[in-house]
């Protein structure tokens, strides 16, 4: 009887390189790709692929498996990078995180996969997926502290259905104890960390290539012009750092935060302090909907929600559905909603789908505890 063939995505990496090992030992037929999606400048110090794809052979080598290459440059460019590069441009913050798992390992790397006769595929994410009345179901890993399925919330159930995530049920400390154990060479790599293309280079560096600067006035909350940006592609809801304006101390001196910024006017608005009331909002807006199961959840239930990765999930209520866009209201105010980011809306465990944020306010109860003197309290 022929084996069940799984085409792992290996990148060099630790996790990956375990689950190829962890399927092979569950008898599977295993052969694993490298995945190559960005060649513009692959030649500099800030890029790994040419040492991530030698890991990957010699990770192959001793687990006694076949590997392949694969070049998704084009289609990483044309469905991911330009997307991203038309966010920035209109000062929102995307993840491109979220775009390349649903276009490139998810579709393309799937569809290239089957085209090898694969059975299943498979990844280093920390997630899990079930099978549940006949439909699967994306579910938060056992690890939370590395749990993945924020970033895989558009994953369909035609992707879902040929997926397998073997780390799901294993935490990232067992991993690198069995990568050590089994005498993986890259063992002790270090996790890859920051947008893929763009590695541990400057991030104003690396977009100055693509998009020109765009000075223009910070000011406070109340109209004070307190310095100059660079641009508002620079910046995110919730920074501290970079702002060019630390020396200017008012009031009890505390550290400046970007609250808001104005495309329209090319204005970016600071305020001071981590819990100042205009960093917090219990409403969203989103667009780009996508739900795992096919259908949008039920309105008014309570569910859990992540507007960032890593973030727990705060209490909500979804308030509408309307086609490609939903309003969320949140328990709590939550801090530093980014438009461009995702929301990831959650029922217990089961990741259910969500979408780009698209804008972020306050609802008329919040509004009122404010007039009332309730001020804002923290989210945990």
């Amino acid at each position: 009887m022929a084996k069940v063939r799984v085409v792992v995505g290996m990148s060099g990496g630790v996790d990956s390189s375990v689950a190829a090992l962890l399927l092979k030992e569950q008898g599977y037929e295993v052969m694993g790709l490298f995945m190559k999606n960005w060649e513009d400048d692959d030649t500099d110090e800030y890029c790994t692929s040419r040492q991530d794809l030698i890991d990957a052979v010699a990770v192959a080598d001793c687990i006694g498996i076949e590997i392949d290459a694969i070049n998704f440059s084009a289609e990483y460019k044309e469905r991911v990078f330009n997307e991203f590069l038309r966010e920035y441009q209109a000062g929102r913050t995307p993840n491109p995180d979220v775009l390349c798992n649903a276009e490139i390992k998810f579709k393309a790397f799937l569809d290239h996969a089957v085209g090898l006769g694969a059975d299943w595929i498979a990844t280093g994410h920390y997630a899990q997926a079930r099978e549940t009345d006949g439909a699967r179901q994306l579910l938060q890993a056992e690890d939370g502290t590395k749990d993945q399925s924020y970033f895989l919330y558009r994953l369909n159930q035609a992707q879902l259905s040929r997926t397998l995530f073997p780390l799901g049920r294993l935490y990232k400390r067992d991993v690198r104890a069995i990568a050590r154990r089994e005498g993986l060479p890259n063992h002790d790599k270090k996790d890859s960390t920051g947008i893929c293309f763009i590695g541990e280079r400057p991030f104003r560096e690396f977009l100055n290539r693509y998009l020109p600067e765009n000075p223009g006035e910070i000011r406070t909350d109340e109209g004070r012009v307190v310095g100059r940006h660079h641009g508002l592609m620079f910046y995110t809801i919730g920074q501290r750092q970079g702002l060019g304006i630390g020396g200017r101390r008012e009031g009890d001196g505390a550290a400046w935060y970007v609250a808001a910024k104005e495309p329209q006017r090319n204005r970016l608005t600071v305020v001071q302090g981590h819990d100042h009331p205009a960093l917090y909002t219990d409403r969203l807006s989103a667009t780009g909907l996508s739900w795992v199961s096919g259908a949008a959840p039920h309105c008014q239930w309570v569910y859990g929600a992540k507007t960032r990765y890593r973030q727990k999930d705060a209490p909500c209520t979804i308030a509408s559905v309307d086609g490609a866009r939903c309003e969320i209201e949140f328990a709590e105010p939550q801090w530093a909603v980014t438009p461009g980011q995702s929301v990831v809306i959650y029922e217990s465990r089961v990741c259910l789908g969500g979408g780009i944020i698209e804008s972020a306010t306050r609802s008329e109860k919040s509004i009122a505890a404010l007039a009332e003197g309730g001020g804002e309290q923290p989210c945990p």
